[in-house]
């Protein structure tokens, strides 16, 4: 009985663990935490100052005693504590009412598909030192398709492109499976990094990452804009070393990230190329679908589809989809138990 009664406290939670943003959504209320996967600490003390979007607002501004860092790489655990920390911080948060000292959530979380065993056992370790009762790993594209309301129990093949901030992720699905995929550590943050050194070779100026990943989600483009777009660009001169500012268009940002571009899809172009003809068949016909925060480059589906001749769709939303497919799981066991990753 009293199991019973604390069932009303503990809502199940699915979570989408993100190389640069962390999304929970809560059983009833839909998404109640979209912040940046940053934690700040004092390294003195070993305190943790900031986590989440307060955290991510100190990237590159700290004194050298306080470190901002992602204990989340490549979609992975690159930092066991600090994430735990991040994690017991959001559940906390989620938590509410008297009794949410003993709220035990059930947990869907998303893993890439290039997971190992230790890997998935680090996420699994991670959820239960946060306070998860039980956990559950599903791939990040099978939730992202759920998401996007696509009929993956059907016999027939739906290709998702997942542009993450680390990883980009290609998975043709049929009958709640994945039957080719292929994972490319060239993604979001790689294009902000192409910015960074374009910045620094052509105008000899060091950017932040923060400044490059706003000229990327202003001006940055994938195929050519019917009207210019320019923004001043701020850093620090190399020569000089003193603060300098120079104007920077949409044609440069191109051109900057297009070697990154090409090589996303390349990877695309590899998974058509072993996807069996009957299901490649079907994805002609039905299009490409493109989720996550990369999916929101201007122009990156015209991009795709020139190349490749096959149409592509951006999801709704496309940077909570994956987090929206966890909610239909948490509500739909059936479905849950035939896509779950196996426990490590």
């Amino acid at each position: 009985m009293w199991k019973k009664f604390l069932g009303k406290f503990n809502k199940g939670l699915g979570i989408d663990l993100g190389s640069c943003n962390t999304l929970v959504y809560q059983q009833d209320r839909g998404i109640v935490i979209a912040e940046s996967s940053v934690v700040a600490v004092n390294n003195r003390t070993d305190q943790i100052l900031a986590i989440g979007d307060e955290a991510r607002r100190m990237l590159g501004k700290t004194p050298p005693h306080i470190t901002a860092t992602k204990p989340l790489e490549y979609g992975i655990i690159s930092d066991f504590e600090v994430t735990e920390k991040m994690l017991k911080y959001f559940l906390n948060k989620v938590r509410s009412g008297k009794f949410a000292f003993y709220a035990m959530p059930r947990v869907v979380v998303g893993v890439p598909l290039d997971v190992t065993a230790v890997e998935k056992k680090a996420v699994e370790d991670v959820l239960v030192s946060a306070g998860a009762s039980e956990v559950f790993l599903v791939e990040n594209v099978m939730a992202t398709a759920i998401g996007a309301r696509i009929p993956i129990q059907d016999a027939t093949g739906n290709m998702m492109v997942s542009l993450g901030g680390g990883l980009t992720e290609v998975a043709v699905i049929s009958l709640d499976g994945i039957v080719n995929w292929k994972v490319s550590r060239t993604a979001g943050l790689a294009l902000d990094r192409d910015i960074i050194n374009f910045a620094r070779e052509e105008f000899s100026l060091v950017l932040g990452e923060m400044v490059a990943e706003d000229i990327k989600k202003k001006i940055g483009s994938a195929v050519n804009l019917k009207d210019r777009l320019e923004m001043p660009m701020r850093g620090r001169d190399v020569l000089t070393g003193l603060p300098k500012e120079v104007k920077v268009n949409d044609i440069e940002v191109r051109e900057a990230i297009s070697r990154s571009l090409e090589l996303i899809l390349n990877t695309i172009k590899a998974t058509l190329e072993t996807t069996p003809p009957e299901l490649v068949a079907d994805i002609y016909q039905k299009g490409i679908y493109l989720t996550g925060g990369g999916a929101q480059l201007k122009g990156i589906d015209r991009f795709i589809s020139d190349s490749i001749k096959i149409p592509v769709h951006v999801t709704d939303d496309p940077s909570t989809c994956a987090v929206r497919g966890m909610g239909v799981l948490l509500d739909d066991e059936p479905l849950l138990k035939d896509i779950v990753v196996p426990a490590a």
